[in-house]
């Protein structure tokens, strides 16, 4: 490989994940890496004092494009938007900072900040950038930057989860979860939900799906306990670690329906997330890597 393209393989990874975390959609994703390996083969190397910076910089500047024309698409989005799931190596649970950052909870979280403060805190947060390196990414000033870092880091602060959910908590929701999906029987589950738990489904209009956020215990448990029933055929519903989270693939009659992921907020779920848009679920069929 010539140095241009050892460079950008090396760090494809990592620059796959930043267009991720910024946009939440693995397609869009994708694209920006296209369009950020036509600019980078146009760059003279020489002159690049940090790869990997420069690298992220051309990233940042083509997913915030995007996100902008992404945020136009999903006010016409039919229903809930959610991320589009990833199927993540196990090793990925390992780093913890890397992990929340991908989670679906998180990624919701960052979906309430304006385009440049969702840059400004993956790149400093996550991704360790400094800010002079993310003034570049951003078109901003550096004491601008931090400003918006300062403002960015209170916001999800006061949205992110209230204590870090273990491994084991997650998968003793989801054990709950998969009985329920299996047996139709509830009781498990009833003992996990939150008093606040909020259930989002997105069908992208595609699927059906319930077209708006249910919230409360009794109402959740009501839906589950109405809807799944009706499910025809043999389901299974298997644990996977999607977005670098305990998670199920539920099957029916072995074809993919849907992703559940959960969020735990101290040792109770606030937060079951539905995918069942088929646009969506391409990529839990195969592990992405992801990585910072």
């Amino acid at each position: 490989m010539d140095a241009a393209t050892e460079a950008f393989v090396a760090h494809r990874s990592l620059l796959f994940t930043v267009a991720y975390e910024l946009l939440g959609s693995a397609a869009d994703a994708e694209d920006v890496l296209q369009e950020t390996w036509l600019r980078w083969v146009g760059v003279e190397l020489g002159e690049v004092r940090d790869q990997r910076a420069y690298l992220v910089q051309i990233t940042t500047r083509q997913a915030l494009g995007r996100l902008r024309v992404l945020g136009r698409r999903k006010e016409s989005y039919v229903g809930p938007w959610l991320p589009e799931p990833l199927l993540t190596a196990p090793d990925v649970a390992e780093d913890v900072e890397l992990a929340e950052s991908v989670s679906m909870a998180m990624l919701l979280v960052l979906e309430t900040l304006k385009p440049t403060e969702r840059a400004v805190f993956v790149l400093r947060e996550v991704f360790g950038l400094e800010y002079e390196e993310i003034a570049e990414a951003v078109g901003k000033s550096a004491v601008t930057v931090r400003q918006i870092a300062h403002r960015a880091r209170a916001h999800v602060a006061a949205r992110r989860p209230r204590s870090a959910a273990s491994p084991a908590e997650s998968r003793d929701a989801l054990a709950a979860f998969k009985r329920a999906i299996e047996t139709g029987d509830l009781r498990d589950l009833l003992g996990v939900l939150a008093p606040d738990v909020v259930l989002l489904t997105d069908g992208g209009g595609v699927v059906q799906a319930v077209p708006h956020p249910v919230v409360g215990a009794g109402k959740v448990a009501h839906l589950l306990d109405v809807g799944l029933p009706k499910l025809s055929g043999r389901v299974t519903a298997t644990p996977a670690q999607i977005n670098g989270c305990p998670a199920l693939i539920v099957r029916i009659d072995g074809e993919i329906d849907n992703v559940v992921a959960v969020r735990v907020d101290d040792g109770l779920v606030t937060g079951l997330y539905f995918v069942r848009n088929p646009e969506k679920l391409s990529r839990v069929r195969r592990e992405i890597a992801v990585s910072r």
